[in-house]
């Protein structure tokens, strides 16, 4: 049994590996390899090409990158040709999988879906793309599974991942002690993104909002670093805003988020995981002016916040593209670090986000579909 998986950045290589685990859990012969990270790695998947350098995002930044992404496509179909895998697994990163993937399908080797491009929020185009090329989708959101399947898919909603992996590992007071967090100060969570482009457009504007909040409140800094992320390109911006003390940590991020106060983050999965940990946030997403013009028209959805598209209404506060500046920022957290009552409401409405994603046990499902569609299991319950 042969398992090609294919993840273009962070967070797609934390999916793929927890599904890889389970996958060796149900079957331990199984060999899994293809394009991902660290975390795949540690999974047992055999790294072909590693995706430290694919956290493009955008219009233009992908057009940059394009003699990148077609000499990477052809060197993963000849690994395709080469491997033969009984089922090619494409994990989110959907401008370069779905490519891959119809790759595979000409090649008559099945394909699943898992995290699947969001026809629900813009280019329902994709979706011929998909019922053409995939064999199953493996759908993380209700509303996401109806979609697919009124596009014609053979799609199953196999819960959300986030809903299994996304808890602490330490009480509070180990958390507190394992990040050397003061107690009398108010603790704020840093989460720029996984992207190199990201965080050049982000992070500055954050500490220069976290500059403004020390001049109020007796605050302490965290930044999580993503694996993608140097430290050095950290510590170029930091330069910046010398006043600004930031402690970057590595490890037991959700431990983190649960003795934080508010948290400021790009857009994207790390807003979803501090819902889940009942963590206030301020969601910031910023494009390049083109690619932001053809968002605006392209999107078909209210929210970008995966909390608030979940909910139908704004639990986690967004500022988009200009809004996103350090006086905006500074204006939301100001009253959530005033009022403690306003923030423990907060705490309270986000619970009813881990509801809306449904029941636990998403990757051992994913699991065991993907090896149903390899032809290695008949898919029943164990």
């Amino acid at each position: 049994m042969k398992i090609m998986m294919s993840a273009g950045e962070v967070s797609g290589d934390m999916h793929a590996a927890a599904v890889a685990k389970e996958i060796k859990k149900i079957n331990s012969e199984a060999e899994i390899f293809g394009m991902g990270g660290i975390r795949m790695q540690k999974a047992g998947v055999r790294i072909i090409y590693d995706i430290e350098n694919l956290g493009i995002i955008g219009f233009v930044e992908v057009i940059k990158h394009l003699p990148l992404f077609f000499k990477l496509l052809s060197f993963l179909k000849q690994k395709l040709k080469e491997e033969k895998p009984d089922v090619l697994v494409c994990v989110d990163y959907p401008g370069f999988n779905m490519k891959l993937a119809h790759a595979a399908k000409e090649m008559g080797i099945p394909v699943v879906y898992y995290i699947a491009p969001t026809i629900w929020a813009w280019n329902k185009s994709r979706a011929k793309n998909i019922v053409r090329d995939v064999k199953k989708v493996a759908s993380i959101f209700p509303f996401e599974a109806k979609a697919y399947e009124k596009a014609g898919a053979d799609v199953t909603f196999v819960g959300n991942p986030l809903a299994d992996t996304v808890k602490p590992s330490l009480n509070y007071d180990e958390a507190m002690k394992f990040f050397n967090a003061d107690r009398s100060k108010k603790r704020i969570l840093l989460m720029p993104g996984s992207r190199k482009k990201e965080v050049s457009d982000l992070l500055f504007t954050m500490l220069s909002a976290c500059r403004e909040l020390s001049k109020t409140f007796e605050c302490q800094f965290f930044l999580p670093r993503a694996d993608t992320v140097s430290e050095k390109m950290l510590e170029e911006i930091f330069k910046k805003v010398p006043e600004v003390k930031v402690q970057v940590t590595t490890e037991k991020t959700y431990d983190l988020m649960n003795i934080c106060t508010i948290a400021i983050a790009s857009s994207g999965t790390a807003t979803l995981e501090t819902a889940l940990m009942g963590l206030p946030t301020v969601l910031l997403y910023k494009l390049a002016p083109i690619t932001w013009f053809f968002a605006k028209r392209l999107v078909q959805v209210k929210y970008a916040g995966l909390p608030n598209l979940l909910l139908k209404r704004e639990i986690t506060p967004e500022l988009l593209q200009d809004e996103v500046t350090f006086q905006n920022i500074t204006k939301i957290v100001t009253p959530l670090l005033e009022d403690e009552e306003k923030r423990k409401k907060i705490v309270e409405d986000l619970k009813n986000v881990k509801t809306a994603m449904g029941d636990e046990g998403a990757v051992k499902r994913t699991a065991k579909l993907i090896l149903k569609t390899a032809g290695s299991i008949d898919g029943k319950d164990e």
